[in-house]
């Protein structure tokens, strides 16, 4: 059943990849002519550098992880490769795919992969952006947590273990101080109001500059 369950999460993981990045970057290239991937930026070692790193590790990781647990050279661990597990993790990464689309679709023009300090785009507020800040990030980590259970080998988990520190790194050292900077007094106020990613929790004390949460 393992070995049935890995290539549901290989099948499940090409799916979401096609969609949330290939296929939304064809339509905002229609739109604005630009596929939205700005790459990893800042200086070699620095947190924003290490951010972006992370983040396309885990990506990369969280494909090969289920391939390898396929191909025999990793096993699943014992105590995560039973039904409940299994059902979990489809769930989860239903879940996930689904508030990723959702919330990339809410985005509009302005979805990036990454951040382009000498660009500008609109603040998204409303939708499902009015309960996270950053809803596709919420929806890829339950989507990896998912996966991960579905192939749940040594490399799975530590994929996402890479995709939670390298979000919290883009978000916290990269994106609010960018959204600070363009939007001021409009994203204060709305990360005073909204948690960073789910419901509530991580909302910013408005007029700070050092993220204290409230």
């Amino acid at each position: 059943m393992s070995e049935a369950m890995a290539w549901v999460a290989v099948g499940l993981y090409a799916l979401f990849l096609g969609v949330a990045f290939g296929f939304r970057s064809f339509l905002l290239w229609r739109r604005t002519g630009s596929m939205g991937f700005h790459g990893v930026g800042g200086r070699v070692g620095s947190a924003e550098w290490m951010a972006g790193v992370l983040f396309v590790l885990a990506i990369l990781v969280g494909l090969l992880a289920p391939v390898l647990q396929v191909s025999g050279v990793l096993e699943p661990v014992g105590g995560l490769a039973h039904g409940v597990g299994y059902a979990a993790g489809g769930l989860l990464a239903a879940a996930g795919f689904a508030v990723t689309v959702v919330a990339q679709q809410a985005m509009g023009s302005s979805w990036r992969v990454g951040v382009d300090p000498e660009e500008a785009t609109e603040l998204v507020t409303g939708g499902i952006f009015a309960l996270a800040r950053n809803p596709i990030f919420t929806g890829m980590i339950t989507a990896a947590v998912g996966l991960a259970l579905l192939a749940p080998n040594v490399l799975a988990l530590g994929g996402v273990v890479a995709l939670i520190v390298g979000v919290q790194l883009q978000v916290r050292v990269v994106e609010e101080p960018y959204l600070r900077r363009v939007h001021g007094h409009a994203f204060a106020g709305y990360a005073g109001r909204v948690g960073r990613f789910v419901p509530g929790v991580g909302r910013l004390t408005p007029g700070t500059r050092t993220g204290a949460r409230v």
